[in-house]
């Protein structure tokens, strides 16, 4: 056997040592690098919803780790629609109601697509998103809503449903007498195209004023919310897309909850347990969130309990991922609650807080990582030139928990009567497939 000089052996372990090391150094720098890349940036959208003719944009912003808010470079992005002003305040209970949808922006899972709609203009806008989180109308956007005053969306797998509300307090020739509200589905296509799926439309009587397409975690059913008809509606999601009505469905609200003496029954607000087939619904006119059970294949509803709370006229819920918490946007004081989950049919409330500004809360959204919770406001008098805006809150990781930013409310200018509805809040992704 030839003998090895000691040194080299020295040289060979000390060149493996550097090489190591430095395989070390490089993937801590490509990871950092990696993690600073734009796409990974928190990105906020709403609907600035300008009624004039293609005025409508969805205004983007960039969050930073403080929740700040800063316009992404070309924001706002045209929708090529128009969306729709409500200069009417109804005086309701004391409470100004100015506002009746949700979901009027959603994403894809994936965060590479999102879908607005054209209320004024009865059209949805579909835009890829790009991985700095700047928007790309995709080919043949606007397209058809299947109705008049589109308000309310919902995704499953590869259908998309509309709520068409059919009814523009602004634009009469638009409330169509022959015409009635309406749940239609649309199927996705590969490159965002939306391609009507026939005999998908239900329609549901005038003056009822269906607010939102609510989709359970597993996309078997759609949950509606009829906000002047007080009734809820479920469907059975078929595999065709088309739409199969629950058993009990349509369902007044609870005659326990709203006898003949109560103020209105009226409900605006559906949220989805995200582990449990339970249902929340805001019972705006009693100051109540109600809690239901339903069947996970046919989508029947079971009323459980409402319980109380503080907040005045609760019309917008949102759940955190585990199920844990529950918030609730109370619009006629201006104002987030903050529930205790732990027992999912008896939510508890933890607190609440007031907004700043001169708005009224509606949509609210958590961030992608759910350290922020952001609030739609929108302006609570005549006065069009203030109320506006997004408010920002800090979600405490502990018990979850509200604090508000310093630079909250970020103001939204109104034009021509216009009030942003609709948002979301994510981290774009890269595309599954090369955009056309």
């Amino acid at each position: 056997m030839i003998p090895f000089p000691r040194n080299r052996y020295l040289s060979i372990i000390c060149f493996l040592l550097v090489g190591f090391t430095a395989t070390l150094l490089m993937s801590g720098f490509l990871f950092q690098a990696e993690a600073q890349r734009p796409y990974f940036r928190n990105i906020v959208y709403t609907e600035s919803n300008i009624p004039s003719r293609n005025g409508n944009t969805i205004l983007a912003f960039e969050q930073d780790a403080n929740g700040k808010l800063t316009p992404l470079p070309n924001s706002p992005f045209p929708t090529g629609g128009a969306g729709i002003a409500d200069p009417t305040f109804t005086t309701l209970g004391g409470a100004l109601l100015i506002a009746d949808n949700d979901q009027n922006v959603i994403v894809n899972p994936e965060h590479t697509r999102l879908f607005a709609v054209n209320s004024g203009s009865n059209t949805i806008a579909v835009f890829d998103i790009k991985k700095d989180g700047t928007l790309s109308p995709v080919y043949g956007s606007p397209f058809p809503s299947g109705g008049i005053n589109p308000e309310s969306l919902g995704l499953a797998n590869d259908v998309l449903y509309v709520i068409n509300r059919n009814l523009d307090r602004n634009n009469p020739t638009q409330d169509a007498k022959a015409s009635q509200p309406n749940y239609t589905g649309f199927r996705v296509t590969y490159t965002g195209q939306l391609v009507p799926i026939p005999k998908s439309t239900v329609s549901v009587p005038n003056g009822s004023n269906p607010t939102q397409a609510l989709i359970s975690q597993d996309k078997r059913i759609l949950f509606g919310a009829e906000f002047i008809g007080g009734s809820l509606r479920s469907f059975k999601i078929l595999p065709s897309g088309r739409l199969k009505e629950s058993p009990n469905s349509p369902q007044s609200l609870p005659a326990s909850e709203f006898p003949p003496s109560s103020p209105p029954a009226l409900l605006l607000g559906l949220q989805v347990h995200p582990k449990l087939p339970i249902l929340y619904v805001g019972f705006v006119t009693i100051n109540k969130v109600g809690v239901y059970n339903y069947n996970s294949f046919t989508g029947e509803l079971t009323f459980v309990k409402a319980v109380p709370t503080s907040g005045k006229a609760p019309c917008w819920l949102v759940t955190n991922r585990e199920g844990t918490r529950l918030y609730t946007a109370n619009t006629a004081d201006n104002s987030v609650s903050v529930y205790d989950l732990r027992d999912a049919t008896t939510p508890k409330e933890i607190q609440k807080v007031v907004l700043k500004g001169n708005g009224s809360a509606t949509q609210l959204t958590l961030n992608s990582n759910e350290s922020f919770l952001q609030v739609v406001t929108r302006r609570n008098s005549p006065d069009k030139l203030k109320g506006n805006g997004i408010n920002i809150f800090k979600v405490n990781p502990t018990d979850g928990t509200l604090s508000e930013e310093d630079t909250s409310p970020l103001p939204i200018p109104s034009v021509n009567g216009s009030f942003p509805q609709g948002i979301v809040s994510l981290i774009p992704k890269r595309f599954a497939y090369k955009a056309k």
